[in-house]
């Protein structure tokens, strides 16, 4: 007879028991994540910290739905997403997701209102395109195109597309790794912003210590593993980091 499975806390808006991923088979596999389990709160701000190769990019990835686990459980919320068909998955990301990656990603040949009207065809229920903008401080600016605006206002664009479609998650790969200190501030202000104002789920990935101090709990990867779990007593802005 098989064990009964956990089942999720209640508040837990992602919740993973045990979840693996291996790349490859035998002597050559690679194992990427190690029997992680966390549970991630609703409206928490979450950093996931870890050096290159420690698996946070992995666990990111699986926790979106844009891959999925070897074995071990997710949920988001309620729903079990681990045995997920790819439609299933679709929609989830489609419904539940939205994405904040180094690099911008933008269409270099649609406008900034363009590049974010885009998603609000496969939203349930998205805000004026306008109000994103204005959210991240964009709203003169939307008339422009990709090549006319900073590295930094281009995060921000990318901000408004992950936004404007009212994700319960949004999840952050390394959102500051190709700007200058002054613009990474600013960005993560405007995550931190966005992030308080909707009520949204906020998790960061970053190999950055320093932007650890804006978050409510700190976990650390290391080969595969939570290496620890911290909670800041409190929280720092952004204005307040240094690195």
């Amino acid at each position: 007879m098989a064990a009964a499975t956990a089942e999720p806390a209640q508040t837990s808006v992602l919740s993973a028991r045990n979840l693996c991923k291996t790349y490859g088979s035998g002597a050559s596999a690679v194992h990427a994540l190690r029997a992680v389990n966390l549970e991630v709160q609703g409206g928490e701000f979450v950093v996931l910290l870890g050096a290159s190769g420690s698996g946070k990019s992995t666990l990111l990835n699986i926790l979106g739905g844009l891959d999925t686990a070897s074995s071990g459980e997710l949920w988001f919320g309620q729903q079990p997403l681990g045995q997920a068909t790819d439609q299933e998955l679709t929609q989830y990301r489609r419904a539940h997701v939205g994405f904040v990656f180094q690099f911008y990603n933008l269409i270099p040949s649609l406008t900034v209102f363009e590049n974010v009207e885009l998603v609000t065809d496969i939203a349930d229920a998205p805000m004026p395109v306008q109000d994103a903008l204005e959210r991240v401080a964009l709203g003169e600016r939307r008339d422009h195109y990709p090549s006319q605006l900073s590295g930094g206002e281009q995060q921000r664009v990318a901000i408004a597309r992950a936004v404007v479609k009212r994700p319960q998650l949004l999840l952050c790969d390394e959102p500051t790794g190709a700007l200058d200190y002054a613009t990474g501030k600013l960005v993560l202000e405007v995550i931190a912003d966005v992030g308080a104002s909707l009520g949204t789920t906020v998790v960061v990935i970053t190999h950055n210590t320093a932007i650890a101090g804006m978050a409510d709990r700190v976990i650390r990867l290391a080969d595969g593993g939570i290496a620890s779990i911290t909670r800041n007593a409190q929280r720092l802005s952004p204005a307040e980091l240094s690195w």
